[in-house]
């Protein structure tokens, strides 16, 4: 993909708008982070060639990451970046929890409770719902981390 904007102002407008540190160890500190400094939109590293980064959030915790290079070639400059999980672990976490808990819910119910089949249905329901927001939630944070970076940075695909 290209750029717009020339290397050195493309490596101006990451420091400008990063904050040094590793992105796979950023934890949001919730309430804590009111105290701390949150102004640049993304967290991560970059050198003169590569950079990983993510978006910077004190409450909300960022499963992707972006991971990329660029370069100046023919008086252009090359940006070739993906989107990354930051790790397995917390992708895996979301993809399976909703069906674990499903089973030990219905496992509790069936076993220990015996409640009413309108009990079943609500709690079922609730942990479908609550895992389709949690996905829908991702996905709208890779498109806005993805569209905010590229118009950030004056990317054209």
């Amino acid at each position: 993909m290209k750029s717009k904007i020339d290397i050195t102002e493309f490596r101006n407008r990451l420091k400008e708008n990063t904050k040094i540190g590793s992105p796979k160890h950023k934890i949001p500190l919730g309430f804590f982070s009111l105290f701390t400094e949150n102004s640049k939109y993304f967290y991560g590293n970059f050198d003169n060639s590569t950079f990983e980064i993510i978006k910077n959030s004190n409450f909300f915790p960022s499963f992707y990451f972006l991971k990329g290079t660029y370069k100046n070639i023919e008086k252009s400059l090359i940006v070739n970046y993906t989107i990354e999980p930051l790790g397995k672990l917390r992708v895996a976490y979301i993809n399976y929890f909703p069906v674990i808990a499903m089973i030990i819910f219905n496992s509790i119910f069936y076993f220990h409770a015996k409640p009413p089949i309108e009990i079943y249905i609500i709690s079922n329901l609730f942990i479908v719902f609550i895992s389709i927001i949690s996905r829908l939630n991702i996905i709208r944070q890779n498109r806005n981390l993805k569209r905010k970076f590229n118009k950030m940075f004056e990317i054209t695909e």
